[in-house]
C-alpha cells in the first residue's frame, strides 16, 4: 500500500488530504513544519510527498534536494497557496512530479497523485535492471546538488542526446563532459575539443572540417578536421557561449545534418557524434540581447547539467582537500598528509569565487609549502588567501553578517559605505546598552534577542533590500554583485515573501 506524506502547516488541507487517501485506501503521514516532515522522511518510506512552499520554518522548496534524495527518494507534488511563475520554475528545476495551487479541485489531485504513482512503480520495477553503476573517477560530492547532478549525468551518458553544462567558471564543466562520454556506449571513441573562444571566421572551416591538398597556399597534404576525428565519439564544444554570432549560422546546419565538406573538398561527409556543449554564461540572456541564436541554443540544451559554484556545497569542501591532496601526495611520492581543523575551518569561511579550479591551486600551494611535514595546518594555506579571509572576517560584522549587538563601525561613513549615515549595518541591527551602561555584544536588540534562525532571515531580507535598492530592480547587476545564480536569486526573494 502507497505511503503519502502531507507537508503543509495547514491543518485543514492536512485532514482533507488524509479523507481523500483513506478513501483510496492509501497510508498518509503529515507533518505541519519542515523539520517535522524531513525527520518522517529518514524512518518511513514514502512513497509521494504533498510539499507546501511556506512553512512555518522554511521554504519548502530550499528542502527539494534534501527531499528527493532522502531514502525512499519519494515523488514530490507542489500544493501552495500562492501561485507564482518563478516558484513552479524552481520547482519544475528541482524535479518535482507537479505544482498544484490550492484549493485544486479533488479530481486534479487524485490524478496527479494516481500517475506520480504510476510512475513511481514503473521505475522501482524496472530499477535495479536500470541502474548502472557511474565513473566518476575525478569527479567529488556528497552535497544534494551534486548528487542530482549525477542523475543528470546517468540519464545523459544513456542517450545520445545533446548535451549542455553551464556553471562558473572552475566548476568542473569539462570534468563532467568527460564524465558523461566516459559512461557513455561511446566510450571507445575520441573525445574532442573545440575551443569555441578561439574560432574565427577564417579558421573555422580548417579547423572544423579539415582541408584537401591544395585548397589553399600551406594545404600541402590532405588533413582531418576536429569533426572527422569525433567520428564514433564525442564533440565537445567548449566556451560554446564564445563563439562568434557570424558562425553560429553555418554551425546549426552542420549540428542539424551532421554533414560537412572539407576546405577544397567536392563532397559531403558524415560524422556521428555525440555533441556536449559548456559554457560560464547565461546563454538564455544572451539569446534575449540578440548574442546567441535561439534555434542553436535548442540544439545544444536538450539535457541541461547546471553544476553549482563550490560556495553553495560547503559540505563538499573537505572531501574535495583530500581527495586532491592525497593525490599530489601519490604524484610527489610522499606518504599521505593529516589535516588539522583549523585547516577546513579557514577554507570554509573563504568563499572561492574561482570554485574547485582555485582550491586545487590553493590545495597544491598549502602542499608546496608545508614541505615534508605530516600535517596541514591553517598556516600552511597562502598568504593571500588568509589575508583575504582574515579581512573577510574583520569586515563581517560591517556587513551585518556577524558579531551581534557590535558598534559595526565607527562612523556614517563606515557604516553605510557613502558617508550620508543611512542604510548601513547601524539601521539593520542598532546598538543597545546593557545595564550597565555599555554597549556590548548581548545588547543587540532592546527585545529578547530572537533565535540564530530568525536573526539570519532577518540580515537576509535586509541583505536583498539594500541590494534592490543600489541597482535599482536591474536583475543582471543584482546577480553579478550577489553572486547568486537567477534560480537561486528568485527563491530568496520568494523566501523572504519580496518582488522585483
Amino acid at each position: 500500500m502507497p505511503t503519502i506524506l502531507v507537508i503543509d502547516d495547514d491543518v485543514q488541507v492536512c485532514e482533507t488530504i488524509a479523507s481523500l487517501l483513506a478513501r483510496l485506501r492509501y497510508a498518509c503521514e503529515t507533518a505541519h513544519t519542515l523539520e517535522e516532515g524531513l525527520r518522517k522522511l529518514e524512518t518511513a518510506d514514502v512513497d509521494v510527498v504533498f510539499l507546501d512552499v511556506r512553512l512555518p520554518d522554511g521554504n519548502g522548496l530550499d528542502a527539494l534536494p534534501r527531499i528527493r534524495l532522502s531514502p525512499s527518494r519519494p515523488e514530490v507534488i507542489i500544493l501552495t497557496g500562492e501561485g507564482d511563475p518563478d516558484g513552479a520554475e524552481l520547482a519544475i528545476q528541482g524535479g518535482v512530479w507537479d505544482y498544484l495551487v490550492k484549493p485544486s479541485p479533488i479530481k486534479q489531485t487524485t490524478l496527479t497523485l494516481h500517475r506520480a504513482l504510476q510512475y513511481r512503480e514503473e521505475k522501482l520495477s524496472r530499477g535495479d535492471a536500470a541502474a548502472v553503476a557511474l565513473d566518476l573517477d575525478g569527479v567529488v560530492g556528497t552535497s544534494p546538488s551534486m548528487r542530482q547532478c549525477f542523475d543528470l549525468v546517468a540519464h545523459a551518458a544513456s542517450s545520445d542526446a545533446n548535451v549542455l553544462v553551464t556553471g562558473e567558471t572552475g566548476t568542473g564543466k569539462e570534468l563532467f563532459a568527460r564524465t558523461i562520454h566516459r559512461n557513455s556506449t561511446r566510450r571507445a571513441g575520441n573525445f574532442v575539443v573545440v575551443d569555441c573562444a578561439a574560432l574565427t571566421e577564417s579558421l573555422v572551416e580548417s579547423t572544423l572540417f579539415g582541408h584537401r591538398k591544395g585548397a589553399f597556399t600551406s594545404a600541402l597534404t590532405d588533413r582531418d578536421g576536429l569533426v572527422k576525428l569525433a567520428d564514433g565519439g564525442t564533440l565537445f564544444l567548449d566556451e560554446v557561449g564564445e563563439m562568434p554570432l557570424s558562425i553560429q549560422r553555418s554551425f546549426l546546419r552542420f549540428l542539424q545534418e551532421r554533414t560537412f565538406r572539407p576546405v577544397g573538398g567536392t563532397q559531403e561527409i558524415k560524422s556521428d557524434f555525440r555533441l556536449i556543449s559548456a559554457t560560464n554564461r547565461d546563454l538564455d540572456a544572451m539569446v534575449e540581447r540578440g548574442e546567441f541564436r535561439k534555434d542553436l541554443l535548442f540544439r545544444l540544451k536538450t539535457v541541461h547539467v547546471e553544476l553549482p559554484p563550490l560556495r553553495s556545497r560547503p559540505e563538499d569542501l573537505k572531501p574535495l582537500a583530500i581527495y586532491h591532496v592525497n593525490r599530489l601526495c601519490e604524484q610527489y611520492g610522499v606518504p599521505h598528509k593529516g589535516f588539522s581543523p583549523d585547516f577546513f575551518q579557514q577554507l570554509a569561511q573563504y568563499d572561492w569565487p574561482g570554485n574547485v579550479r582555485e582550491l586545487y591551486n590553493v590545495l597544491e600551494r598549502s602542499f608546496v609549502i608545508s614541505g615534508l611535514e605530516s600535517v596541514l595546518y591553517a598556516l600552511h594555506l597562502p598568504q593571500d588567501i588568509r589575508i583575504k579571509i582574515t579581512r573577510a572576517a574583520i569586515a563581517r560584522p560591517a556587513t551585518g553578517e556577524g558579531g551581534i549587538g557590535s558598534e559595526y563601525a565607527t562612523s556614517p561613513s563606515a557604516a553605510d559605505g557613502n558617508g550620508d549615515g543611512s542604510g548601513g549595518a547601524r539601521d539593520m541591527v542598532p546598538p543597545a546598552k546593557r545595564a550597565d551602561g555599555q554597549h556590548g555584544p548581548d545588547a543587540a536588540f532592546t527585545s529578547p534577542l530572537p533565535p540564530l534562525k530568525g536573526f539570519k532571515r532577518l540580515m537576509e531580507r535586509k541583505y536583498l533590500e539594500i541590494l534592490i535598492g543600489q541597482s535599482g530592480g536591474n536583475l543582471q547587476e543584482m546577480l553579478d554583485v550577489s553572486g547568486l545564480s537567477r534560480s537561486h536569486f528568485y527563491a530568496l526573494l520568494k523566501k523572504n515573501n519580496m518582488s522585483l
